[in-house]
C-alpha cells in the first residue's frame, strides 16, 4: 500500500513535470500581474480585458485581434490549485445586469487562465498551425506590493519612518496618542499589544478612505485567516533606551520580522517571482481631486511600487529571481471616462511625470515601462454644454450616490503636469489656481451586439503593449 502510494505519488510528479515542460515548449505562458492603488478599479479591469479578449469587436488596437490572429479565447481551470480563482462570471454579471453595479473588489490573490488559439504571423505564419497561447492573469491587491519595502528596513527603521510621517495627519492623532502613552520597555502585556495593533489598523482603514496609499503592512487591511494572529499584531512604537528582553517593544520587534518572514516573503516567492507582465493600476484623479498631499502621497507609493521591480537592491529578491525580471509594467490612470477625451493627453502626461519621477528616485532600469490613461468600463458619454459664454466639454453619467443623471466638468487638466507635481512637492495645502472635482458614477446599462465586449477607452491599447509580442 505505501510502495502504491509512493508510486503514484511519483507518477503524478513526473506527470506534472512533462505537463510544465509540454507547455514550456509547446504552449507559452504569459502570467500577467495586476494589482492597483486605493480605489483603481482592478476587479472592473480584469472582467472587461477578459471579456473583451473573448468577444474582440472593440479592440482593434490589439494587433493579433485587428488582423484576425486569435481564433478563439477560452477559460479553463488555473494552474495553481492552492490559489482561489477570479471570479469572472459574477462579476461580469454585476456590469452587464439589468441593474448593473460595480462589483465587490478582491481582498486576496485570486487568478485566471484564459487560453488563446492564435495563428502565428509573419513569413512563418502559413507553414505553421494555430498555436494555444495561456494568459494566467494573477490578481492581488496593491498594498502587498508595497510591502516589499518592508523586507530593507529593521522594526526600528520602520517605526521611526512611520511615527514621523503621520505625525500631521488628523486620521493619525488618536493612535499617536495611544502609541505615545504605552511604555515600550514595559513587559509584555498582550491586551495592550492587541489594543495597539487593533488602534494602528484603524488608522489604516481612515487613511486609505482619505486617500492615503502608503497603508502597510497590508495584510492589516486584508486580514484573511491571519486575523488576530501575532503575525499581524503589532504597531510602531517610540523607541526606548535599551529596552529589555521580554519588553513590548522586543516583542513588537519580533512580530514585525515574522510579519515579513513569513508572510511578506512567501507572497513574493509563490506568486510575485513568477510574473512576466505586469499592470500597476491608479486612481490618479481621484488623488487629483483630493490636493496636493494626495499627489505626493502617490508620487511616493510609485517610487516604492517601482522598487519591487528592480531587485538588486534586496538580497532577498536576487535570490529568489536569480536573474529574472518582470520584462513590462504598465501604469495606468483609471477612469479616463470621467473627463472628456481632450484631456486624456494630458492625464496620460501626468501619469507619465509621476512614474518617470518615481523610477528617477528608485534608481530603477530594466523593465520597459509605460503610462497610459485608460478606461476598463465606459460609464460616461460625452457632452459640450454652453456656460457663461463659453463651451464646456463635460460628461454625463449616471451619479453612483444618487442615481440622477449629471453632467460633469471636472476642470481643466494643466498641459505641464509640473503645475500639479510642485505644489505636491512643496507642501501646498490646496491647488492654488485651479478646482478640480471628480464625481463617482455608476456603470451604464449596456446592450452588446454579438462578438462585443463591455465598452472601453484604450483597453486595446493596454492589451496590445503587454501581450502583443507574445501573441
Amino acid at each position: 500500500m505505501v510502495l502504491t502510494t509512493i508510486a503514484d505519488g511519483l507518477t503524478r510528479g513526473i506527470e506534472r513535470v512533462g505537463d510544465t515542460v509540454s507547455g514550456a515548449l509547446f504552449e507559452p505562458v504569459i502570467r500577467l500581474g495586476v494589482t492597483g492603488l486605493a480605489r483603481s478599479g482592478k476587479t472592473v479591469f480584469i472582467t472587461s480585458l477578459v471579456a473583451n479578449l473573448m468577444d474582440r469587436a472593440r479592440m482593434p488596437g490589439l494587433l493579433a485581434a485587428a488582423d484576425g490572429r486569435i481564433q478563439a479565447a477560452f477559460l479553463q481551470p488555473q494552474p495553481d490549485d492552492t490559489v482561489p480563482r477570479f471570479d469572472y462570471e459574477t462579476h461580469l454579471g454585476a456590469l452587464t445586469a439589468e441593474t448593473p453595479h460595480w462589483p465587490d473588489s478582491t481582498r486576496a490573490v485570486s487568478e485566471l487562465r484564459l487560453s488563446l488559439r492564435v495563428r502565428p504571423g509573419g513569413l512563418l505564419g502559413g507553414l505553421r498551425g494555430p498555436q494555444t497561447v495561456h494568459l494566467d492573469i494573477v490578481d492581488y491587491p496593491g498594498e502587498w506590493l508595497l510591502d516589499l519595502a518592508l523586507l530593507e528596513k529593521s522594526y526600528s527603521q520602520w517605526s521611526a519612518e512611520v511615527l514621523s510621517r503621520v505625525a500631521e495627519r488628523p486620521e493619525a492623532q488618536d493612535f499617536l496618542a495611544q502609541a505615545q502613552a504605552s511604555d515600550a520597555a514595559a513587559k509584555l502585556d498582550e491586551p495592550v499589544a492587541k489594543a495597539l495593533a487593533e488602534g494602528f489598523t484603524a488608522y489604516l482603514r481612515t487613511a486609505r478612505q482619505a486617500g492615503f496609499y502608503d497603508c502597510t503592512p497590508g495584510r492589516f487591511l486584508l486580514p484573511g485567516d491571519l486575523a488576530g494572529s501575532p503575525a499581524i499584531t503589532f504597531a510602531p512604537l517610540p523607541q526606548p533606551d535599551r529596552p529589555p528582553r521580554r519588553a513590548l517593544w522586543r516583542e513588537m520587534e519580533r512580530r514585525y520580522e515574522a510579519y515579513k518572514s513569513q508572510i511578506v516573503k512567501p507572497f513574493f516567492r509563490d506568486h510575485f517571482a513568477r510574473i512576466d507582465r505586469q499592470v500597476v493600476l491608479v486612481d490618479a484623479l481621484g488623488a487629483i481631486n483630493r490636493g496636493p498631499k494626495a499627489v505626493e502621497d502617490m508620487r511616493h507609493a510609485m517610487a516604492d511600487i517601482l522598487g519591487a521591480f528592480r531587485p538588486g537592491r534586496n538580497d532577498f529578491l536576487t535570490r529568489l529571481l536569480m536573474g529574472r525580471r518582470v520584462e513590462k509594467i504598465l501604469f495606468a490612470a483609471t477612469k479616463a471616462d470621467h473627463l472628456h477625451h481632450t484631456q486624456h493627453d494630458r492625464l496620460a502626461a501626468i501619469m507619465q511625470a509621476l512614474t518617470r519621477e518615481a523610477r528617477d528616485r528608485a534608481d530603477f532600469a530594466g523593465a520597459e515601462t509605460q503610462a497610459m490613461a485608460l478606461a476598463a468600463l465606459r460609464a460616461t458619454v460625452e457632452e459640450t454644454i454652453r456656460h457663461k459664454g463659453a463651451d464646456l466639454a463635460c460628461v454625463r453619467g449616471k451619479l453612483l450616490e444618487t442615481g440622477k443623471q449629471a453632467a460633469l466638468y471636472p476642470g481643466n487638466l494643466p498641459e505641464d503636469p509640473q503645475r500639479l507635481l510642485a505644489p505636491a512637492r512643496d507642501g501646498a495645502e490646496k491647488w492654488l489656481d485651479a478646482d478640480y472635482q471628480v464625481m463617482q458614477f455608476a456603470p451604464a446599462r449596456l446592450s452588446l451586439r454579438p462578438g462585443e465586449g463591455p465598452p472601453h477607452i484604450r483597453l486595446d491599447r493596454a492589451a496590445q503593449f503587454l501581450l502583443g509580442d507574445r501573441i
